[in-house]
Protein backbone atom coordinates (compact mmCIF):
# COMPACT_ATOMS: atom_id res chain seq x y z
CA UNK A 1 0.00 0.00 0.00
CA UNK A 2 1.18 3.67 -0.98
CA UNK A 3 1.81 6.25 2.27
CA UNK A 4 -0.81 8.22 3.15
CA UNK A 5 -0.35 11.84 2.14
CA UNK A 6 -0.44 14.92 4.29
CA UNK A 7 -1.47 17.85 1.74
CA UNK A 8 0.10 20.92 3.07
CA UNK A 9 -1.51 20.43 6.79
CA UNK A 10 2.26 22.50 7.79
CA UNK A 11 4.04 23.70 4.83
CA UNK A 12 0.29 24.88 3.11
CA UNK A 13 1.63 23.05 0.09
CA UNK A 14 -0.48 21.15 -2.62
CA UNK A 15 1.50 18.18 -2.55
CA UNK A 16 -0.94 16.30 -4.39
CA UNK A 17 -0.65 18.33 -7.72
CA UNK A 18 3.40 18.49 -6.67
CA UNK A 19 3.22 14.54 -7.05
CA UNK A 20 0.96 14.25 -10.01
CA UNK A 21 3.26 16.85 -12.07
CA UNK A 22 6.29 14.99 -11.23
CA UNK A 23 4.56 11.33 -11.94
CA UNK A 24 3.54 13.25 -15.34
CA UNK A 25 7.05 13.71 -15.99
CA UNK A 26 8.20 10.15 -14.38
CA UNK A 27 5.47 8.47 -17.11
CA UNK A 28 7.20 10.71 -19.95
CA UNK A 29 8.64 7.41 -21.37
CA UNK A 30 6.03 5.23 -20.69
CA UNK A 31 3.91 7.61 -22.62
CA UNK A 32 6.01 7.28 -25.70
CA UNK A 33 5.30 3.40 -25.05
CA UNK A 34 2.17 3.50 -25.16
CA UNK A 35 1.80 5.43 -28.56
CA UNK A 36 4.61 2.82 -30.08
CA UNK A 37 2.01 -0.11 -28.85
CA UNK A 38 -0.62 2.02 -30.89
CA UNK A 39 1.27 2.68 -33.62
CA UNK A 40 2.56 -0.76 -33.97
CA UNK A 41 -0.75 -2.46 -33.36
CA UNK A 42 -1.81 -0.11 -36.78
CA UNK A 43 1.01 -1.46 -38.53
CA UNK A 44 0.71 -4.94 -37.99
CA UNK A 45 -2.90 -4.29 -39.07
CA UNK A 46 -2.21 -3.53 -42.31
CA UNK A 47 0.18 -5.84 -42.83
CA UNK A 48 -2.51 -8.31 -41.76
CA UNK A 49 -4.77 -6.90 -44.29
CA UNK A 50 -2.67 -7.03 -46.96
CA UNK A 51 -1.72 -10.93 -46.49
CA UNK A 52 -5.12 -11.77 -46.66
CA UNK A 53 -5.67 -10.01 -50.09
CA UNK A 54 -2.64 -11.40 -51.37
CA UNK A 55 -3.60 -15.12 -49.94
CA UNK A 56 -6.83 -14.22 -51.62
CA UNK A 57 -4.87 -13.86 -55.03
CA UNK A 58 -3.25 -16.68 -54.33
CA UNK A 59 -6.12 -18.73 -54.91
CA UNK A 60 -7.82 -17.09 -57.57
CA UNK A 61 -4.39 -17.58 -59.35
CA UNK A 62 -4.18 -21.35 -58.31
CA UNK A 63 -8.02 -21.42 -59.79
CA UNK A 64 -6.74 -20.15 -63.68
CA UNK A 65 -3.52 -21.99 -63.30
CA UNK A 66 -4.93 -25.63 -63.16
CA UNK A 67 -5.21 -27.45 -67.02
CA UNK A 68 -8.34 -29.06 -66.20
CA UNK A 69 -10.03 -25.17 -64.96
CA UNK A 70 -9.92 -24.62 -69.10
CA UNK A 71 -11.90 -28.16 -69.84
CA UNK A 72 -14.62 -26.11 -68.74
CA UNK A 73 -17.55 -27.35 -70.57
CA UNK A 74 -21.42 -26.44 -71.03
CA UNK A 75 -24.58 -27.98 -72.17
CA UNK A 76 -28.13 -26.36 -73.72
CA UNK A 77 -30.80 -28.54 -74.14
CA UNK A 78 -33.39 -27.68 -76.99
CA UNK A 79 -36.76 -28.46 -74.63
CA UNK A 80 -37.20 -27.29 -71.33
CA UNK A 81 -38.20 -30.75 -69.49
CA UNK A 82 -34.70 -31.65 -70.14
CA UNK A 83 -31.75 -30.49 -68.53
CA UNK A 84 -28.07 -31.23 -69.09
CA UNK A 85 -25.24 -30.66 -66.87
CA UNK A 86 -21.56 -30.94 -67.23
CA UNK A 87 -18.79 -32.69 -65.21
CA UNK A 88 -15.14 -33.96 -65.74
CA UNK A 89 -14.58 -35.18 -68.87
CA UNK A 90 -17.11 -33.85 -71.05
CA UNK A 91 -16.23 -32.87 -74.88
CA UNK A 92 -17.96 -30.93 -77.65
CA UNK A 93 -20.55 -33.21 -78.55
CA UNK A 94 -24.37 -33.27 -79.38
CA UNK A 95 -27.63 -35.79 -79.36
CA UNK A 96 -30.69 -36.04 -80.58
CA UNK A 97 -32.93 -38.28 -78.37
CA UNK A 98 -37.27 -38.73 -77.09
CA UNK A 99 -37.59 -39.09 -73.87
CA UNK A 100 -40.35 -42.37 -73.98
CA UNK A 101 -41.11 -42.79 -70.03
CA UNK A 102 -40.31 -41.26 -66.84
CA UNK A 103 -39.51 -43.51 -63.64
CA UNK A 104 -41.96 -43.94 -61.21
CA UNK A 105 -42.13 -45.21 -58.02
CA UNK A 106 -44.75 -47.71 -56.78
CA UNK A 107 -47.91 -47.35 -55.33
CA UNK A 108 -50.31 -49.83 -53.99
CA UNK A 109 -53.55 -49.56 -51.71
CA UNK A 110 -55.38 -52.12 -49.88
CA UNK A 111 -58.94 -53.19 -49.85
CA UNK A 112 -61.44 -51.11 -47.82
CA UNK A 113 -61.38 -52.77 -44.60
CA UNK A 114 -63.42 -52.05 -41.06
CA UNK A 115 -59.71 -53.00 -38.89
CA UNK A 116 -56.64 -54.22 -38.75
CA UNK A 117 -57.66 -58.15 -38.50
CA UNK A 118 -59.71 -57.72 -41.47
CA UNK A 119 -56.88 -56.74 -43.62
CA UNK A 120 -55.53 -60.28 -42.97
CA UNK A 121 -59.33 -62.50 -44.06
CA UNK A 122 -60.59 -63.75 -46.60
CA UNK A 123 -61.94 -60.82 -49.09
CA UNK A 124 -63.96 -63.60 -51.28
CA UNK A 125 -66.06 -64.96 -48.89
CA UNK A 126 -70.02 -63.20 -48.36
CA UNK A 127 -69.74 -61.20 -46.20
CA UNK A 128 -65.04 -61.28 -45.71
CA UNK A 129 -63.88 -63.05 -42.86
CA UNK A 130 -61.67 -61.31 -40.99
CA UNK A 131 -58.75 -62.98 -40.12
CA UNK A 132 -56.13 -63.05 -37.51
CA UNK A 133 -53.60 -60.30 -36.98
CA UNK A 134 -49.91 -62.03 -37.63
CA UNK A 135 -46.87 -61.90 -35.38
CA UNK A 136 -45.61 -59.68 -38.01
CA UNK A 137 -45.11 -58.62 -41.45
CA UNK A 138 -42.82 -58.79 -44.52
CA UNK A 139 -41.40 -56.16 -46.74
CA UNK A 140 -39.88 -57.93 -50.18
CA UNK A 141 -38.34 -55.10 -52.24
CA UNK A 142 -36.81 -55.00 -55.42
CA UNK A 143 -36.90 -56.01 -59.28
CA UNK A 144 -36.96 -60.00 -58.69
CA UNK A 145 -33.12 -60.66 -58.63
CA UNK A 146 -31.61 -60.33 -55.14
CA UNK A 147 -34.74 -59.17 -53.34
CA UNK A 148 -34.39 -57.74 -49.66
CA UNK A 149 -36.97 -59.02 -47.49
CA UNK A 150 -37.30 -56.86 -44.53
CA UNK A 151 -38.88 -58.31 -41.96
CA UNK A 152 -41.72 -55.83 -39.45
CA UNK A 153 -42.39 -57.34 -36.05
CA UNK A 154 -46.11 -56.23 -34.83
CA UNK A 155 -45.68 -56.69 -30.95
CA UNK A 156 -48.60 -54.61 -29.60
CA UNK A 157 -50.04 -53.39 -32.87
CA UNK A 158 -53.76 -53.15 -32.72
CA UNK A 159 -55.13 -51.15 -35.74
CA UNK A 160 -53.80 -50.16 -39.31
CA UNK A 161 -52.10 -46.77 -37.71
CA UNK A 162 -49.80 -49.31 -35.89
CA UNK A 163 -49.43 -51.17 -38.88
CA UNK A 164 -48.03 -47.98 -40.67
CA UNK A 165 -46.11 -47.06 -37.86
CA UNK A 166 -44.22 -50.13 -37.90
CA UNK A 167 -43.87 -50.31 -41.71
CA UNK A 168 -42.11 -46.43 -41.29
CA UNK A 169 -40.48 -47.37 -38.88
CA UNK A 170 -38.63 -50.07 -40.67
CA UNK A 171 -37.02 -48.22 -43.03
CA UNK A 172 -37.12 -50.51 -46.14
CA UNK A 173 -37.85 -47.76 -48.40
CA UNK A 174 -41.74 -47.71 -48.64
CA UNK A 175 -43.75 -45.36 -46.48
CA UNK A 176 -47.12 -46.52 -45.01
CA UNK A 177 -50.42 -43.95 -45.12
CA UNK A 178 -53.89 -44.87 -43.39
CA UNK A 179 -56.48 -43.05 -45.74
CA UNK A 180 -59.87 -43.13 -44.43
CA UNK A 181 -62.67 -44.18 -46.88
CA UNK A 182 -65.98 -43.69 -44.88
CA UNK A 183 -66.90 -43.27 -41.47
CA UNK A 184 -66.45 -47.59 -41.18
CA UNK A 185 -63.48 -48.00 -43.32
CA UNK A 186 -60.28 -47.24 -43.89
CA UNK A 187 -57.12 -47.75 -46.71
CA UNK A 188 -53.44 -48.98 -46.78
CA UNK A 189 -51.85 -47.09 -49.27
CA UNK A 190 -47.87 -47.90 -49.58
CA UNK A 191 -45.15 -45.72 -51.86
CA UNK A 192 -42.38 -46.94 -52.57
CA UNK A 193 -39.68 -44.04 -51.47
CA UNK A 194 -37.30 -44.74 -54.81
CA UNK A 195 -38.41 -45.06 -58.30
CA UNK A 196 -37.65 -47.83 -60.73
CA UNK A 197 -38.39 -51.41 -61.52
CA UNK A 198 -36.28 -51.77 -58.72
CA UNK A 199 -38.41 -49.70 -56.51
CA UNK A 200 -41.26 -52.44 -56.68
CA UNK A 201 -42.68 -54.29 -53.23
CA UNK A 202 -44.67 -56.90 -52.08
CA UNK A 203 -46.07 -57.04 -48.63
CA UNK A 204 -46.60 -60.48 -47.05
CA UNK A 205 -48.29 -61.81 -43.94
CA UNK A 206 -45.51 -63.59 -41.29
CA UNK A 207 -41.78 -64.17 -41.67
CA UNK A 208 -41.65 -64.73 -45.16
CA UNK A 209 -37.73 -65.45 -47.47
CA UNK A 210 -36.59 -65.61 -50.46
CA UNK A 211 -37.10 -69.73 -49.99
CA UNK A 212 -40.78 -69.74 -49.29
CA UNK A 213 -42.03 -66.67 -51.05
CA UNK A 214 -44.12 -68.59 -53.71
CA UNK A 215 -45.93 -69.74 -51.11
CA UNK A 216 -46.37 -66.80 -48.25
CA UNK A 217 -49.71 -65.13 -48.34
CA UNK A 218 -49.43 -61.81 -49.97
CA UNK A 219 -51.26 -58.86 -48.37
CA UNK A 220 -50.34 -56.40 -51.24
CA UNK A 221 -48.64 -57.26 -54.29
CA UNK A 222 -46.50 -55.39 -57.36
CA UNK A 223 -48.59 -56.93 -59.68
CA UNK A 224 -52.10 -54.99 -57.86
CA UNK A 225 -50.36 -51.71 -57.66
CA UNK A 226 -52.18 -48.82 -59.06
CA UNK A 227 -49.00 -47.54 -59.89
CA UNK A 228 -45.90 -50.03 -60.99
CA UNK A 229 -42.59 -49.39 -60.23
CA UNK A 230 -41.16 -48.67 -63.59
CA UNK A 231 -37.48 -47.41 -64.92
CA UNK A 232 -37.06 -43.96 -67.16
CA UNK A 233 -36.73 -44.72 -71.19
CA UNK A 234 -35.27 -42.54 -73.87
CA UNK A 235 -34.60 -43.43 -77.52
CA UNK A 236 -31.68 -42.62 -79.21
CA UNK A 237 -31.51 -41.93 -83.26
CA UNK A 238 -35.54 -43.18 -83.16
CA UNK A 239 -36.63 -44.22 -86.67
CA UNK A 240 -32.83 -45.22 -87.60
CA UNK A 241 -31.16 -48.26 -88.00
CA UNK A 242 -29.15 -47.36 -85.21
CA UNK A 243 -31.84 -46.39 -82.96
CA UNK A 244 -31.16 -47.54 -79.24
CA UNK A 245 -33.31 -47.36 -75.91
CA UNK A 246 -31.45 -46.56 -72.59
CA UNK A 247 -33.53 -46.97 -69.62
CA UNK A 248 -32.57 -45.30 -65.96
CA UNK A 249 -33.69 -46.54 -62.53
CA UNK A 250 -34.28 -42.72 -61.92
CA UNK A 251 -35.22 -39.69 -64.22
CA UNK A 252 -31.18 -38.75 -64.31
CA UNK A 253 -29.18 -40.62 -67.48
CA UNK A 254 -25.27 -40.13 -66.36
CA UNK A 255 -23.14 -41.44 -69.31
CA UNK A 256 -24.80 -41.59 -72.11
CA UNK A 257 -22.70 -38.73 -73.34
CA UNK A 258 -19.24 -38.79 -71.64
CA UNK A 259 -19.11 -36.32 -68.44
CA UNK A 260 -22.64 -35.31 -69.14
CA UNK A 261 -25.72 -35.89 -67.04
CA UNK A 262 -29.21 -35.74 -68.46
CA UNK A 263 -32.55 -35.11 -65.98
CA UNK A 264 -35.56 -35.74 -67.70
CA UNK A 265 -39.15 -34.23 -66.13
CA UNK A 266 -41.68 -34.89 -68.80
CA UNK A 267 -41.94 -37.31 -71.98
CA UNK A 268 -41.25 -35.64 -75.40
CA UNK A 269 -42.35 -37.55 -78.43
CA UNK A 270 -40.27 -34.81 -80.60
CA UNK A 271 -36.20 -35.47 -80.64
CA UNK A 272 -34.93 -33.53 -77.81
CA UNK A 273 -31.66 -32.24 -78.89
CA UNK A 274 -28.03 -31.49 -75.89
CA UNK A 275 -25.19 -29.77 -77.13
CA UNK A 276 -22.41 -29.21 -75.36
CA UNK A 277 -19.47 -26.74 -76.34
CA UNK A 278 -16.79 -24.85 -74.72
CA UNK A 279 -18.02 -22.71 -71.83
CA UNK A 280 -16.50 -18.92 -72.72
CA UNK A 281 -17.81 -17.43 -69.87
CA UNK A 282 -16.54 -19.84 -67.17
CA UNK A 283 -13.38 -19.37 -68.88
CA UNK A 284 -13.71 -15.59 -68.88
CA UNK A 285 -14.11 -15.84 -65.38
CA UNK A 286 -10.92 -17.39 -64.46
CA UNK A 287 -9.04 -14.53 -66.29
CA UNK A 288 -11.14 -12.20 -64.99
CA UNK A 289 -10.92 -13.36 -61.78
CA UNK A 290 -7.56 -12.94 -61.69
CA UNK A 291 -6.91 -9.76 -62.85
CA UNK A 292 -9.67 -8.23 -60.20
CA UNK A 293 -7.44 -10.37 -57.33
CA UNK A 294 -4.56 -8.68 -58.71
CA UNK A 295 -6.39 -5.38 -58.91
CA UNK A 296 -7.19 -5.36 -54.85
CA UNK A 297 -3.60 -6.26 -54.05
CA UNK A 298 -2.63 -3.50 -56.00
CA UNK A 299 -5.31 -0.55 -54.60
CA UNK A 300 -4.53 -2.00 -51.46
CA UNK A 301 -0.42 -1.14 -51.43
CA UNK A 302 -1.21 2.20 -53.24
CA UNK A 303 -3.51 3.12 -50.29
CA UNK A 304 -1.15 2.01 -47.36
CA UNK A 305 1.55 3.63 -48.66
CA UNK A 306 -0.48 6.98 -50.26
CA UNK A 307 1.11 10.40 -49.24
CA UNK A 308 -1.58 12.92 -47.78
CA UNK A 309 -1.31 16.49 -47.21
CA UNK A 310 -3.28 18.13 -44.34
CA UNK A 311 -3.61 21.98 -43.00
CA UNK A 312 -2.41 22.04 -38.70
CA UNK A 313 -3.82 24.35 -36.60
CA UNK A 314 -1.67 27.28 -37.20
CA UNK A 315 -2.31 27.07 -40.84
CA UNK A 316 0.69 24.98 -41.70
CA UNK A 317 0.82 22.44 -44.29
CA UNK A 318 1.94 18.99 -42.87
CA UNK A 319 2.81 15.95 -44.83
CA UNK A 320 1.75 12.25 -44.08
CA UNK A 321 3.11 9.52 -45.07
CA UNK A 322 0.27 6.05 -45.00
CA UNK A 323 0.85 3.15 -42.44
CA UNK A 324 2.68 1.13 -44.92
CA UNK A 325 5.18 4.10 -46.79
CA UNK A 326 8.28 3.53 -45.35
CA UNK A 327 7.88 -0.39 -45.27
CA UNK A 328 10.28 -2.27 -47.45
CA UNK A 329 8.40 -5.36 -47.19
CA UNK A 330 5.32 -3.57 -48.80
CA UNK A 331 7.44 -2.34 -51.55
CA UNK A 332 8.74 -5.84 -52.68
CA UNK A 333 5.44 -7.82 -52.57
CA UNK A 334 4.24 -4.74 -54.57
CA UNK A 335 7.49 -5.23 -57.02
CA UNK A 336 7.17 -9.09 -57.00
CA UNK A 337 3.37 -9.07 -57.70
CA UNK A 338 3.49 -6.63 -60.94
CA UNK A 339 6.55 -8.40 -62.31
CA UNK A 340 4.71 -11.87 -62.43
CA UNK A 341 1.45 -10.18 -63.86
CA UNK A 342 3.22 -8.06 -66.43
CA UNK A 343 6.04 -9.70 -68.20
CA UNK A 344 4.78 -11.81 -71.36
CA UNK A 345 4.28 -15.26 -71.90
CA UNK A 346 6.12 -16.44 -74.62
CA UNK A 347 6.43 -13.48 -76.27
CA UNK A 348 2.72 -12.28 -76.17
CA UNK A 349 1.98 -9.34 -73.43
CA UNK A 350 -0.97 -10.31 -71.22
CA UNK A 351 -2.45 -6.71 -72.61
CA UNK A 352 -3.26 -9.26 -75.66
CA UNK A 353 -5.72 -11.16 -73.64
CA UNK A 354 -7.60 -8.45 -71.87
CA UNK A 355 -5.26 -8.00 -69.14
CA UNK A 356 -4.53 -5.03 -69.43
CA UNK A 357 -1.88 -3.05 -66.84
CA UNK A 358 -2.47 0.87 -66.77
CA UNK A 359 1.04 3.28 -66.00
CA UNK A 360 -0.69 3.94 -63.01
CA UNK A 361 0.11 0.89 -61.91
CA UNK A 362 -3.42 -0.42 -61.85
CA UNK A 363 -4.55 -3.68 -63.93
CA UNK A 364 -8.04 -4.05 -65.64
CA UNK A 365 -9.72 -6.71 -67.33
CA UNK A 366 -10.88 -5.68 -70.92
CA UNK A 367 -13.81 -8.12 -72.20
CA UNK A 368 -13.49 -7.30 -75.58
CA UNK A 369 -10.19 -8.29 -76.07
CA UNK A 370 -10.47 -11.34 -73.99
CA UNK A 371 -13.23 -12.26 -76.14
CA UNK A 372 -11.82 -11.84 -79.51
CA UNK A 373 -8.47 -13.74 -78.52
CA UNK A 374 -10.67 -16.24 -77.56
CA UNK A 375 -12.64 -16.41 -80.92
CA UNK A 376 -9.33 -15.99 -82.75
CA UNK A 377 -6.68 -18.37 -80.95
CA UNK A 378 -8.42 -20.26 -77.72
CA UNK A 379 -5.20 -22.00 -77.33
CA UNK A 380 -3.07 -18.83 -77.17
CA UNK A 381 -5.19 -17.34 -74.47
CA UNK A 382 -5.12 -20.26 -72.33
CA UNK A 383 -1.21 -20.61 -72.20
CA UNK A 384 -0.77 -16.97 -71.56
CA UNK A 385 -3.36 -16.56 -68.73
CA UNK A 386 -1.88 -20.37 -67.25
CA UNK A 387 1.35 -18.64 -67.52
CA UNK A 388 0.60 -15.26 -65.20
CA UNK A 389 -1.60 -17.32 -63.04
CA UNK A 390 1.57 -19.73 -62.34
CA UNK A 391 3.66 -17.00 -62.17
CA UNK A 392 1.53 -14.84 -59.66
CA UNK A 393 0.80 -17.81 -57.68
CA UNK A 394 4.60 -18.69 -56.94
CA UNK A 395 4.49 -15.15 -56.08
CA UNK A 396 1.42 -15.24 -54.05
CA UNK A 397 2.90 -18.21 -52.15
CA UNK A 398 6.43 -16.85 -51.20
CA UNK A 399 4.90 -13.98 -49.71
CA UNK A 400 1.93 -14.83 -47.79
CA UNK A 401 2.32 -18.52 -46.74
CA UNK A 402 1.78 -19.09 -43.34
CA UNK A 403 4.71 -20.61 -42.36
CA UNK A 404 7.67 -18.87 -44.15
CA UNK A 405 6.20 -16.46 -46.34
CA UNK A 406 7.85 -12.94 -46.37
CA UNK A 407 4.94 -11.25 -45.46
CA UNK A 408 3.81 -13.43 -42.94
CA UNK A 409 7.09 -13.85 -41.32
CA UNK A 410 6.82 -9.93 -40.72
CA UNK A 411 3.22 -10.09 -39.20
CA UNK A 412 4.88 -12.83 -36.55
CA UNK A 413 7.97 -10.26 -35.89
CA UNK A 414 6.19 -7.10 -35.77
CA UNK A 415 3.15 -8.97 -33.21
CA UNK A 416 6.60 -10.37 -31.36
CA UNK A 417 7.74 -6.81 -31.07
CA UNK A 418 4.26 -5.69 -29.93
CA UNK A 419 4.09 -8.03 -27.06
CA UNK A 420 7.47 -6.87 -25.93
CA UNK A 421 6.40 -3.08 -25.94
CA UNK A 422 3.11 -3.94 -24.16
CA UNK A 423 5.15 -5.96 -21.46
CA UNK A 424 7.73 -3.05 -20.99
CA UNK A 425 4.12 -0.82 -20.28
CA UNK A 426 3.21 -3.08 -18.20
CA UNK A 427 6.85 -2.95 -15.81
CA UNK A 428 6.43 0.85 -16.06
CA UNK A 429 2.98 0.60 -14.42
CA UNK A 430 4.60 -1.20 -11.79
CA UNK A 431 7.82 1.14 -11.64
CA UNK A 432 5.51 4.42 -11.89
CA UNK A 433 3.65 3.14 -8.88
CA UNK A 434 6.76 2.33 -6.45
CA UNK A 435 7.72 5.75 -7.23
CA UNK A 436 4.17 7.49 -6.32
CA UNK A 437 4.38 5.58 -3.21
CA UNK A 438 8.43 6.70 -2.55
CA UNK A 439 7.02 10.75 -3.40
CA UNK A 440 4.33 10.56 -1.16
CA UNK A 441 6.49 8.76 1.85
CA UNK A 442 9.15 11.70 0.97
CA UNK A 443 6.31 14.37 1.46
CA UNK A 444 4.37 12.98 3.95
CA UNK A 445 8.01 12.75 6.39
CA UNK A 446 8.19 16.20 4.79
CA UNK A 447 4.82 17.58 6.54
CA UNK A 448 5.55 15.43 9.90
CA UNK A 449 9.25 17.30 10.09
CA UNK A 450 8.18 20.54 9.55
CA UNK A 451 5.40 19.63 11.93
CA UNK A 452 7.97 18.82 14.77
CA UNK A 453 9.73 21.48 14.47
CA UNK A 454 6.48 24.02 14.15
CA UNK A 455 6.33 22.35 17.86
CA UNK A 456 9.78 23.12 18.95
CA UNK A 457 9.30 26.66 17.59
CA UNK A 458 6.18 27.06 19.67
CA UNK A 459 8.14 25.63 22.89
CA UNK A 460 11.36 28.07 22.37
CA UNK A 461 9.16 30.78 22.13
CA UNK A 462 7.08 29.99 25.17
CA UNK A 463 10.26 29.79 27.42
CA UNK A 464 12.08 32.93 26.14
CA UNK A 465 8.65 34.83 26.57
CA UNK A 466 8.86 33.10 30.37
CA UNK A 467 12.41 34.35 30.68
CA UNK A 468 11.81 38.08 29.92
CA UNK A 469 8.57 38.03 32.22
CA UNK A 470 11.09 36.79 35.32
CA UNK A 471 13.29 39.56 34.53
CA UNK A 472 11.32 42.76 34.49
Amino acid sequence: MGSMGIDGIVSGLDTTSLINSLMQAEAMPQTLLKSKVTTTQSFISALQGLNTKVSSLMDAAKAAAKPASWDAMTATSSAKTVTATTTTGAGTSSLSFTVDALAKPQTSVSRAVGSLADLFGDPSATPPVPGTVPAGVTLRTGDGAGDTFTAVPLVGVTDLAGLAGAINKADAGVTATVVKVSDTESRLQLTSKATGAPAAFDLYSGTVTDADAASATVVMARTDAIAAASDAQITLWKGTGAEQKVTSHSNSFSGVLTGVSLTVTAEETTPVTVTVNRDDAALKKLASNLVGALGVVFSEVKSRTAVTTSTSSDGRSVVSGGVLSADSTTRSVNQQVLAAASYPVDGTSPSEVGMVLGRDGTITFDDAKFTAAMAKDPAKVQAVVMGVAQRVEKAAKEISDPIDGTLSLKVKAQESYSKNLSQQVSDWDRRLEVRRAGLQATFTAMEVGLSGLQAQSSWLSGQISSLMANNL
